[in-house]
């Protein structure tokens, strides 16, 4: 039996506290320890009371969000989920937060008016487990590095590690929890001479996703951008889903074009993984490269299963360098990575097949 993750509540809505606190005590794993109203109580309570992760408001009076994060990271580290406002603002600020050190967040609107309160108390309470389980047995692990192996041998399928060069047309990546730090380790790092399009479905909501994609664009040396719908495919671009929206190509006068969808509606995540690669095997075949990094659950698991039966190759990211090990350990326990890379070893993988 796992002890109860210490939850800290930071946030100046009284209404948020209660809410947040309210969702979060249903399950019987989690406990909250200690509510401030801003940045700086916030501060000194994460010092005090040490949790074992944090809901971070970003504005608030006296001692804002970004500020307190700083703070945190520096006096008393721990893992940090930022509660966010889904407008331009709220997105650059959450971005922000997330190369400060938080490692995800939630969106006041989303979270609260718009969709299903139970829906996101779900979502909120399974991001708070899985990151603090990752944690803790990340700690465990790292405490024998003879355990360590051990456990490695015992319970990871053995790979090749060689990814052929087989010619291919595309790149398609999925990524979640602790995604937008993690895709700034990689794509940046993509050779400008790769000559083929790259897909990215990061999960993520509307407004988020256009602010990730000029945010890697600054960064790269290939183009990227927040994919529209029916424009052409291009080489030496790579297109982001935007959020809220399934991305699926056609062919198109001797090219391929995007198509932007709302269905399927049932899909657990909007965008979708398994929905991205679907599509993108009918128009490529097995001349894709997919790539799987952090995330909760197992999207893409199901499209990969078909694409590697068709002959396509798959990464994955290894336990370590992840947020949360759920995506790539369920590619990697279904046989279905060919390398299991660290994070920053992932664009050199790409770029030496391409």
């Amino acid at each position: 039996m796992k002890r109860k993750i210490k939850v800290l509540i930071v946030d100046d809505s009284a209404f948020m506290r209660k809410s947040l606190a309210i969702m979060l005590e249903s399950d019987p794993n989690i406990e909250i320890i200690g509510t401030g109203k801003d940045g700086e109580e916030g501060y000194k309570l994460a010092k005090e009371l040490k949790p074992d992760i944090i809901t971070l408001d970003i504005e608030m009076p006296k001692m804002d969000g970004l500020t307190a994060l700083k703070l945190i990271m520096k006096d008393a580290p721990t893992s940090v989920i930022m509660v966010s406002s889904i407008t331009t603002e709220g997105a650059d600020a959450t971005f922000k937060a997330l190369e400060y050190g938080a490692i995800d967040f939630i969106s006041k609107e989303q979270s609260f008016v718009s969709v299903s309160i139970t829906k996101i108390k779900e979502d909120l309470i399974r991001k708070i487990k899985n990151i603090v389980y990752h944690k803790w047995n990340s700690e465990n692990l790292n405490r024998s590095s003879l355990l360590k192996s051990q456990k490695r041998e015992s319970s990871t399928p053995k790979v090749s590690g060689v990814l052929p060069k087989l010619g291919y047309k595309a790149i398609v990546l999925g990524v979640s929890t602790g995604g937008p730090i993690s895709l700034q380790k990689v794509i940046p790092y993509l050779s400008e001479k790769i000559n083929v399009p790259m897909f990215i479905v990061q999960h993520m909501p509307p407004k988020f996703t256009k602010s990730l994609a000029d945010r890697l664009n600054a960064m790269s040396k290939i183009t990227v951008k927040e994919a529209e719908d029916k424009e052409i495919v291009q080489k030496n671009v790579a297109y982001i889903a935007p959020g809220g929206r399934h991305i699926h190509f056609r062919n198109f006068n001797g090219s391929v074009q995007v198509l932007l969808k709302d269905n399927p509606e049932n899909s657990l995540h909007r965008p979708s993984v398994d929905n991205m690669i679907q599509s993108a095997t009918n128009i490529y075949g097995k001349k894709i490269l997919s790539v799987i990094m952090t995330g909760m659950g197992k999207d893409g698991l199901e499209s990969i299963k078909e694409l590697k039966k068709l002959g396509g190759k798959c990464i994955a990211q290894d336990e370590e360098s992840c947020v949360v090990y759920g995506m790539p350990k369920a590619i990697v326990d279904a046989g279905c990575a060919d390398t299991i890379e660290p994070l920053e070893k992932i664009a050199n993988k790409i770029n030496s097949v391409l």
